[in-house]
């Protein structure tokens, strides 16, 4: 392929990829850092508004912005797979990417596996009471879960644009003590480790995922996380 087309190709496709990545991890943002602790503090009379009125209308954009920035993402992946062949994710752009994109997908399963069916409960809830009827029992719990995987999305955010957005650092010495495959493998088991016992199983103000409560621990352990996969890659590859 001509490399003029090439590189507007790939420029096209990560444009697409910036875009809805901004809308939603924006929002992901606006919900840790801005509507948690106005929730937390705003009066009762103004919370059924804020959930029935606000909220579908942010995670309309928070989900679709969700969706679009993991399918141009793999497009993404697809184009360089094509271009560059399978050697692309073994080296040391590749390997970054795809350590981003696989956080990328896991915070995407959180939102439309967990945080959107979760949310539909709560605003048919406060819908429920608006109109005179009783609240769902189960609005709570739901979103105590919602939250919870909410924060560990924004937890993995903070390594996931680390390396999609530095995806042109070498993690590569000259003699690598691993494959890119096996230490890639090691970084995956600890973000699952931490869905799991976040997202999963975990419980609001209970045991580990009390680390959660805090928009700024959840920095810090974000923080911590991306040190931590950054000397793995630098230090194994």
């Amino acid at each position: 392929m001509d490399t003029t087309l090439s590189a507007g190709i790939e420029m096209v496709l990560a444009w697409m990829h910036f875009i809805a990545g901004i809308t939603w991890i924006g929002l992901l943002y606006y919900f840790n850092l801005v509507q948690v602790p106005f929730m937390a503090e705003a009066p009762a009379e103004a919370k059924p508004g804020v959930t029935m009125k606000l909220v579908p209308r942010a995670l309309w954009w928070f989900r679709w912005g969700a969706m679009f920035t993991v399918l141009s993402g793999l497009a993404i992946f697809a184009y360089m797979g094509i271009q560059y062949g399978g050697d692309f994710f073994k080296a040391s752009r590749g390997v970054g990417l795809l350590l981003g994109g696989s956080l990328g997908i896991i915070m995407f399963l959180n939102v439309w596996l967990i945080i959107w069916p979760k949310q539909k409960i709560v605003i048919a809830s406060a819908a429920a009471v608006a109109g005179g009827g009783q609240a769902d029992p189960n609005a709570a719990a739901a979103a105590a879960k919602a939250f919870l995987a909410s924060r560990t999305n924004f937890l993995f955010s903070i390594p996931m644009l680390f390396f999609m957005g530095n995806h042109r650092v070498t993690y590569f010495g000259a003699d690598p003590k691993m494959s890119p495959h096996m230490v890639m493998g090691i970084c995956l088991l600890i973000a699952i480790v931490l869905e799991v016992l976040f997202a999963v199983v975990g419980k609001k103000g209970q045991g580990i995922a009390k680390i959660l409560d805090k928009h700024v621990a959840v920095l810090h352990v974000g923080l911590l996380l991306a040190v931590v996969y950054y000397f793995l890659l630098d230090g194994l590859l």
